[in-house]
């Protein structure tokens, strides 16, 4: 009797009381029907984000074919005008293909000159190096040249006189006879005469001016020395006139180096000894 008791009780304590599930069981359906809410929001969550997504890549994929329809007319466009101007210019096929090979070979030709110019450089840079000795000698040959320019040009400055007589330096104008003053070779006197019927004095000589002409650049005097009358006719710029005082051998030349109208300028040129003497 005890042992039927307690069989009852446990097949009563097996059985939850009113026939109602077990807790484990409400625990796991819950557990599912949350999992299966949660994999119902996802698919629907990505299913929207998808839809987006092909919804901007159809968008972005009618931008595209606009784009391309665009390119296509350009296209379409740029090859109309690249006929064209084809046309327009003759260019054949040929013709491009000679213009190219004439590039290369213009290209290759001055690759070449410049190969040749940078030769030609490094030789020209030795022989700088070996004519920098050469320089040097050039300059004392340039010297040597000027100083004989300069004895030339001195040379040049004396001329044959009126009387056939080698004369003294002439000069040129008045700036050039204070140098002949400062040299102190001869005694220079200066003159400014007009044609007059008087005698103008410079220095041992009276001058008296009778003719002028300054399209020829000659001139008439007559010369007062020693109470000596002497006439020099006809007689050009820059000439030496000569004469010889009465009883000497001084020889005494007159330059003139300006011709006006009725008017001539120069010098009187006299040994020392004249100076001495007097």
């Amino acid at each position: 009797m005890n042992e039927l008791s307690q069989e009852n009780r446990e097949t009563s304590e097996g059985v939850p009381a009113g026939g109602s599930a077990p807790r484990w069981l409400v625990v796991v359906l819950a557990i599912l029907a949350v999992v299966l809410g949660w994999v119902a929001y996802a698919q629907y969550s990505a299913r929207a984000e998808l839809s987006a997504r092909l919804d901007e890549a159809g968008q972005k994929l009618t931008r595209l074919e606009a784009r391309a329809a665009s390119l296509e007319d350009n296209y379409a466009n740029l090859k109309a005008q690249s006929d064209v101007t084809g046309e327009r210019l003759g260019l054949t096929q040929q013709e491009l293909s000679r213009a190219r090979s004439l590039a290369q070979q213009i290209k290759e030709d001055q690759r070449r000159a410049d190969e040749q110019l940078g030769t030609q450089l490094a030789q020209q840079q030795t022989q700088l190096g070996s004519l920098s000795g050469e320089v040097g000698e050039v300059k004392g040959d340039v010297e040597a040249t000027r100083q004989a320019l300069a004895e030339t040009q001195s040379q040049l400055q004396r001329t044959i006189g009126d009387l056939g007589v080698q004369s003294g330096l002439i000069a040129k104008n008045s700036g050039e006879l204070e140098e002949l003053k400062r040299r102190g070779e001869r005694d220079y006197y200066d003159f400014d005469v007009k044609k007059s019927k008087q005698y103008n004095r410079a220095g041992p000589v009276s001058i008296r001016l009778n003719k002028v002409d300054t399209k020829r650049q000659k001139y008439t005097v007559t010369l007062l020395a020693n109470d000596k009358h002497i006439e020099k006719k006809d007689k050009t710029l820059l000439e030496p006139v000569q004469f010889y005082l009465q009883g000497t051998r001084h020889l005494v030349e007159i330059v003139v180096f300006q011709v006006d109208n009725d008017r001539v300028v120069g010098y009187v040129s006299v040994p020392k000894e004249v100076a001495l003497n007097r």
